[in-house]
């Protein structure tokens, strides 16, 4: 029987692989990107930890040169990178290194609808307000992530309870929909929160990609049947990408904050 080739998609969106990272999986993200088809893609922030390259493997560097490859103007694919909160500082440098354009965030039409990406971090009012904490967070959870078991699942669980403690999933939806209300988009993808997650109201549909630091990675694609949450089988025999509905209820609308360069 002839094997089914695999969907082609308009856009497809990774979030969150934190380059440099103990527990970024960019070997597996780099397995995804090669069994998908696609005309744009779309990295959503936060491709890296921090600024510090000596913490790249062999994987990360592998990951980059296929970005570089897929960013080569033969091969017809429009490759964007949104700037997320960990990448700031990278830009100009990435920019020239992978040959990508990079936005603090990036507006286009499909379907007949508007969409718009943007990291995130912009509607996490504990980052904008305390700056300085949230980097010697990431720090220590860094060193965290050295010190930490083979398969890395303290620091995941580290990262999963710092999320739900701060609520910080539905602050980011709530504020992403306002500023879609005001962008007038009617689809709005972020990252940031490393919480796979779809939302609705009034109109406009809310999607957070996930990240590439968690033992289930997930990405999401766009195309004429609609937008999809994907999570990723990482196990060699099963590299099939297999779609989660993700339910909840939409919290009361955050009072928006204005994002500022």
């Amino acid at each position: 029987m002839e094997a089914m080739s695999p969907a082609f998609y308009d856009t497809l969106i990774l979030s969150d692989l934190h380059l440099g990272s103990e527990v970024s999986l960019a070997e597996d993200a780099t397995r995804m990107l090669k069994e998908n088809r696609f005309r744009r893609l779309i990295l959503l922030g936060d491709i890296f930890s921090d600024l510090n390259f000596r913490r790249l493997t062999k994987a990360h560097w592998k990951f980059l040169g296929y970005i570089r490859k897929l960013s080569n103007p033969k091969r017809g694919i429009e490759v964007v990178w949104v700037e997320g909160n960990h990448d700031q500082g990278l830009t100009a440098v990435m920019s020239h290194l992978v040959g990508v354009k990079v936005f603090e965030e990036y507006a286009w039409e499909f379907g007949g609808l508007r969409h718009l990406a943007i990291h995130g971090h912009q509607f996490d009012r504990f980052l904008v307000n305390n700056w300085l904490l949230s980097s010697v967070n990431t720090f220590v959870h860094l060193q965290i992530q050295k010190l930490d078991f083979k398969g890395k699942w303290f620091s995941r669980l580290v990262d999963r309870l710092g999320t739900r403690w701060l609520r910080l999933s539905a602050k980011v939806a709530a504020g992403a929909i306002s500023y879609a209300r005001l962008r007038q988009v009617q689809r709005i993808f972020c990252g940031h929160t490393h919480v796979a997650l779809y939302r609705e109201k009034d109109g406009i549909a809310y999607y957070n990609a996930g990240c590439w630091a968690d033992a289930t990675p997930t990405y999401l694609t766009v195309d004429e049947e609609g937008v999809r949450i994907h999570e990723f089988h990482r196990k060699e025999t099963d590299s099939a990408a297999a779609e989660i509905a993700v339910e909840s209820e939409l919290p009361e609308d955050a009072e928006y904050e204005g994002v500022g360069s």
